[in-house]
């Protein structure tokens, strides 16, 4: 797992800017949703993968954990797949450009629907009330990407808890353009995972001073609990 460091003088400007230390604190369970990126085989399996990140696997109990209180409370759960197909790969060529071919070939033989690479890591929790859906760019938010705004406010959803891999690519670009189609964005400190703690922190720091909180699953859970027993109240 990561060893998570946010120096304090980052925390203090937050407090000073926002008000509050976690300024998401107050979240409503119902309204919220856990947004799982690109927990797959191919980022989490040396054999098959393209791009690999060992850390992935450490932080699946973690994800599974957030999943299970966000259930109980009312939330709802999506998995976000990675996804290559003639089309992204067309519309996004300057990623295709940017790639040396043998690795430009690797990510779509890893990353092509259907394929074991493509598929979820097995010993994530995935349940049939949950939403699996495919994306098309590093960010899940982004125009071209995937349906998953519009899914998300069709079901109610105002605030999105990101997880997933890698913290400083997906992740984060998933997260900053939540925020900026107005969706409350909380990165999970201990769900995401990244190359190194540098790449790591980097991101929730870079995040967290801007974009929205950054909070441990620990912390969400307080948070939840907290807020759906102050509602039942």
């Amino acid at each position: 797992m990561h060893t998570i460091s946010i120096p304090e003088h980052v925390v203090q400007r937050v407090v000073r800017l926002r008000g509050s230390v976690h300024p998401f604190a107050d979240l409503r369970p119902e309204r919220t949703a856990l947004v799982v990126i690109d927990m797959q085989n191919a980022f989490m399996r040396a054999d098959i993968g393209h791009a690999c990140c060992p850390t992935a696997v450490e932080i699946v109990p973690a994800i599974n954990r957030l999943a299970t209180a966000l259930r109980r409370a009312g939330g709802g759960v999506y998995w976000v797949q990675n996804t290559f197909n003639e089309r992204s790969a067309r519309e996004w060529s300057v990623l295709e450009d940017l790639t040396v071919p043998v690795r430009r070939e690797a990510r779509g033989r890893a990353m092509t629907a259907g394929s074991e690479g493509h598929a979820l890591w097995p010993d994530l929790d995935v349940r049939p009330e949950d939403v699996t859906l495919p994306k098309h760019r590093y960010s899940a938010f982004i125009q071209g990407s995937s349906d998953l705004p519009e899914r998300l406010r069709a079901d109610g959803r105002d605030t999105v808890l990101i997880t997933g891999t890698v913290t400083n690519v997906c992740c984060e670009s998933s997260a900053r353009d939540a925020m900026m189609l107005n969706f409350r964005t909380v990165m999970v400190s201990d769900g995401n995972a990244a190359m190194s703690d540098e790449e790591h922190n980097a991101s929730l720091i870079s995040f967290y001073g801007t974009f929205g909180d950054v909070m441990s699953v620990a912390e969400l859970e307080t948070c939840l609990a907290t807020n759906t027993n102050r509602r039942a109240a």
